[in-house]
């Protein structure tokens, strides 16, 4: 791994930054499936999904970050993600079960949010339906 060239990478949520340091490459999970990235990769913008991304720095050492779903964009040697919930860790079994846990099963509170939202762009497809009817 060449010393001279990594990323600067910046995990980060709308409360605090998780992550922010070199990366020598990084593997994530997008909605296409799993990829990863080198630092002289084209630029790059991709949906992740809620999953952990690995992390080599410089000297061959790897962390994980589990995240909430997201996007990743990477404009030159910078790397950004942002994600809605975050967690950092060297511990892959306990990182694993999180997202298990907390990212891949929706609260109640979700699936109600979901179900009016749904019930509503229904009522929204109706109405047009009905007022093309009309005219």
């Amino acid at each position: 791994m060449p010393d001279a060239v990594t990323m600067q990478l910046t995990v980060f949520t709308p409360e605090d930054t998780i992550f922010e340091g070199q990366a020598w490459s990084l593997t994530a999970q997008g909605q296409n499936g799993a990829f990863g990235l080198l630092p002289r990769h084209v630029d790059y913008v991709a949906p992740l999904v809620a999953s952990i991304v690995s992390i080599v720095d410089n000297d061959g050492q790897e962390s994980f970050i589990a995240i909430d779903g997201g996007v990743l964009v990477k404009i030159a040697d910078n790397v950004r993600i942002a994600t809605r919930r975050g967690v950092a860790g060297d511990d892959l079994t306990s990182l694993g079960e999180i997202v298990e846990r907390e990212f891949l099963s929706l609260s109640e509170y979700e699936k109600e949010a979901r179900s009016a939202v749904a019930r509503l762009e229904a009522g929204i497809v109706r109405r047009f339906v009905e007022m093309g009817e009309v005219m």
